[in-house]
């Protein structure tokens, strides 16, 4: 009896023991979540409540910077929004003494493009002491040419590849695909252009032409920009308009570009102002977490969640 007693006894405490362990990694992991939620709370927090704009004037004069990288389009590093912005905070910042807007840009959408050509017109008509430059790198074409030309002058580099001063309208057809798969396209429209340019349906003679003269008027848009723009420097030639590209050497003989020259020579050289400050809108740490690391961050709870018993509701 006093040997079963002793074992009773012996596999309490047993139990005992490990359940106390068991609250003990309870516990630690419960701490670790913690600590490790203020920490992203605080680092939110902190992101948000600082301006991370990579150059912040330090009181001298100096050259402005806004950087067009990319396509331009809304929710890109490029958009109207971002550039337009970055634009006004260079030309109201009181030491600036001029602004370089450094282009790396394949073009985008049109509408961006005017939009940003069109403020960087009202500000230079607002602020007339304060030159503005583009300096272009490996590539300013289409809509990136159209925001360059709204610059006193442009800089390029002697490979840098300029132009491409035209429209262009994706589409496809599949319809002969759909026949060999023996698929019937069912469409019902309200209004005989509803459907244009549908590209599971045969090609319209008359809805390729609206869409040729919708092309067409924005791309003479395009055009009167760069004259406004460039006025008399421009040379041009029968293809100028064609879409053609050229490059940094042959742009200048054209009249597309004023001169060879990067963002250290403008800075220096024409603006005379050598310290450079980036007002470029560039995303924050906040929001580069948010996209970057969202998604493995929730994951991540899910699994903790799953092994400590936490519900996410």
């Amino acid at each position: 009896m006093a040997d079963n007693d002793g074992q009773w006894e012996r596999g309490l405490i047993e139990k005992l023991a490990t359940e106390a362990l068991k609250e003990q990694r309870r516990a630690r992991r419960w701490g670790i979540f913690w600590k490790l939620l203020t920490f992203t709370y605080l680092t939110v927090v902190i992101a948000m409540a600082v301006d991370w704009r990579s150059g912040d004037s330090k009181g001298g004069k100096h050259t402005a910077l806004v950087e067009v990288q990319g396509v331009i389009g809304p929710g890109t590093e490029s958009s109207a929004d971002k550039v337009m912005l970055a634009l006004q905070s260079a030309f109201e910042d009181k030491n600036t003494q001029g602004v370089v807007m450094r282009i790396n840009s394949p073009g985008g959408s049109p509408v961006q493009a005017q939009n940003i050509y069109d403020e960087m017109r009202r500000l230079r008509l607002k602020y007339p002491n304060i030159p503005l430059y583009a300096v272009v790198e490996d590539l300013c074409a289409s809509g990136g040419y159209y925001v360059a030309a709204a610059a006193d002058k442009i800089y390029v580099a002697k490979g840098s590849i300029v132009g491409s001063i035209g429209v262009r309208m994706d589409n496809f057809g599949v319809v002969g695909l759909m026949e060999k798969l023996g698929v019937e396209r069912r469409l019902i429209t309200a209004g005989k252009n509803k459907a244009l340019l549908d590209p599971f349906l045969p090609e319209d003679p008359a809805h390729k032409q609206i869409a040729v003269d919708l092309i067409t008027e924005i791309h003479n848009q395009f055009i009167a920009a760069v004259r406004e723009g460039r006025g008399k420097r421009l040379k041009e030639t029968p293809d100028m308009f064609s879409g053609l590209i050229w490059s940094g050497v042959k742009s200048v003989d054209l009249g597309l570009a004023d001169g060879i020259g990067g963002l250290d020579y403008v800075a220096r050289e024409v603006i005379k102002a050598e310290d450079v400050v980036d007002f470029t809108q560039k995303e924050n740490i906040a929001e580069k977490f948010a996209r970057r690391f969202g998604a493995g961050a929730m994951s991540s709870l899910l699994e903790f969640s799953a092994k400590t018993g936490l519900t996410i509701r």
